[in-house]
């Protein structure tokens, strides 16, 4: 997935010249590092020129990354055009756009719903997030849903409003969102490719998640919008919108919540608003510095990271100076990630060597819908294709490296890991998206094979050990970052999304431990003789 896009932003030599403290980068480094934070990119722009930008190797600025719900705020951007286009309008009652699915008997709070509460928030349906996305109508599954209250009085975060804002848009243009953006939005800020946004079965965006842009493309759609609209003196979002979208809404700032705008939340004080995705992924803009700030990361604790960017800013930008200080930095870069070091070959390589190995199915993963893949679910869980049931196992070796050749489902993939301590990059495609497959392998000893594979374009990666005992072989998934983690974050807050607090504490049991469940061993066999 991998893009050419021209550097269009302008670049200064060094961050002072913008009035950004290259000391406060460096402490910003320093400080993610010390908190465990997996920093994939940082971009810091002041008065629309970038004043530094540093990538985690083996990311880098042509890989799109995943933005998770940085996607509703482009969705929203989207419903801004159409409601100035007169396309549709706030009070667009949602039911009129989809009349096949208003029920015989009349339902007050369905007639209620409006695009307004779809954009902030406030619709009141109430949606799982473990609702399953695998297969099935999407749209059936919004108007199916419960009611958790009435439209308008009260707050929940439900990503699937924004899916429904998706579809109202291919009604009410006739094409996609992707379609209906690239001449309004992408085209003008020279965002010259369709960017991937995962869809559901009939090809309607996903809205609330699923959009992979590159950290510049980020850069300048939030830049766009610290400009009022504007990108190189043209008007691009209509203003009025950027002024209404980017204001805190009812309801939203219940509990301490710095509150959300229309897909876009607040972030307190004077620290102006954010688009913002899972794991970390922000355009953070801040008006009253003329200065945004971009990250990809692979941080569950979205909060963490936000922490320690205040700490470091806006007390970071500083006024503009001419000549380089003489104790400004120059070293302000993340390590990158290591990867499998060369080891001793094993003579067992020669009997390996090209041979199948399947394995069955495990029924509990297929049972819960996350069979093993090489994609982890921290990029499947919300996608309509969860791949999975990895099998027909083929190794081959070269002098440096050897290929992994597996299916899943209808897909046949083949992959090359360094093994000489350094990585290969692959194309991989699976679970419907294209990704650039970065591998390396070696052996732990004479009978174990260590694989790593981390789609460069999401967040994780997977790491598997390969046991091979004569005819049989063993094979352990794990994630990284460790899904143990991800899931307990996660348990502790589904008081947001139930009520019920014996439901909570038997779900903060009982999530953690679907890690276990997600990751077994998997136990094959060699199908075929050397």
């Amino acid at each position: 997935m991998a893009v050419r896009e021209k550097a269009l932003l302008e670049r200064v030599a060094f961050p002072e010249q913008v009035g950004v403290s290259s000391k406060a980068i460096q402490a910003y480094i320093e400080d993610a590092e010390a908190n465990g934070i997996e920093s994939h990119s940082l971009m810091i722009l002041r008065h629309g020129k970038v004043a530094f930008e540093t990538w985690r190797a083996p990311y880098g600025p042509e890989l799109p990354h995943a933005m998770y719900s940085v996607s509703k705020s482009i969705a929203s951007t989207a419903v801004g055009f159409a409601i100035t286009e007169g396309l549709l309008f706030l009070d667009t009652k949602v039911i009129d756009i989809f009349p096949e699915h208003r029920p015989e008997e009349p339902e007050p709070w369905l007639e209620k719903l409006t695009v307004w509460h779809l954009l902030n928030m406030t619709s009141g349906k109430d949606i799982s997030p473990m609702a399953s996305k695998a297969g099935g109508n999407w749209i059936k599954q919004f108007f199916g849903a419960k009611w958790g209250f009435e439209p308008g009085t009260d707050w929940k975060y439900i990503s699937e409003n924004t899916f429904i804002l998706c579809a109202i848009l291919h009604k009410v243009t006739g094409v996609s969102v992707l379609d209906f953006l690239q001449p309004r939005l992408f085209e003008p800020l020279e965002i010259n490719r369709h960017p991937f946004w995962e869809t559901d079965e009939n090809g309607v965006e996903a809205g609330g998640w699923g959009i992979y842009l590159t950290t510049e493309e980020l850069a300048r759609i939030a830049l766009c919008y610290l400009q009022m609209g504007k990108f190189n003196g043209k008007q691009v979002i209509p203003e009025e919108w950027v002024r209404e979208a980017t204001v805190l809404q009812p309801h939203s700032d219940e509990n301490g919540r710095p509150g959300y705008g229309y897909c876009f939340w607040m972030n307190g004080e004077n620290r102006g608003y954010r688009l913002d995705g899972m794991f970390s992924q922000f355009g953070i803009v801040m008006p009253e510095f003329d200065a945004v700030i971009v990250l990809t990361n692979s941080e569950i604790n979205e909060e963490k990271v936000r922490q320690c960017v205040w700490r470091h800013f806006p007390f970071g930008f500083i006024d503009d100076c001419e000549t380089e200080p003489v104790d400004a930095c120059h070293d302000m870069q993340y390590p990158a990630l290591t990867d499998l070091s060369e080891k001793p070959r094993s003579p067992l390589e020669k009997k390996i060597e090209g041979r199948t190995i399947r394995f069955p199915k495990k029924r509990l993963p297929n049972m819960i819908g996350f069979p093993v893949s090489v994609l982890t679910m921290t990029v499947t869980y919300m996608s309509a294709d969860r791949a999975g049931n990895m099998d027909h196992v083929i190794f081959s070796f070269q002098e440096n490296s050897c290929t992994m050749t597996w299916e899943e489902g209808s897909v046949r993939n083949s992959i090359v890991c360094g093994m000489d301590g350094n990585q290969r990059r692959s194309p991989m495609h699976l679970g419907g998206i294209d990704f650039t497959a970065a591998a390396s392998a070696s052996w732990e000893n004479e009978k174990t094979l260590a694989l790593w594979v981390r789609p460069l374009e999401a967040v994780s990666e997977r790491r598997f050990r390969f046991r091979f005992k004569g005819n049989k072989v063993i094979m352990k998934p794990v994630t990284v970052p460790d899904m143990k983690r991800t899931f307990e974050f996660l348990a502790a807050g589904m008081g947001r999304f139930f009520k019920n607090k014996l439901l909570v504490k038997l779900i903060k049991h009982l999530v953690p431990q679907l890690a276990i469940l997600l990751e077994p061993n998997h136990r094959g066999k060699f199908v075929s003789k050397k």
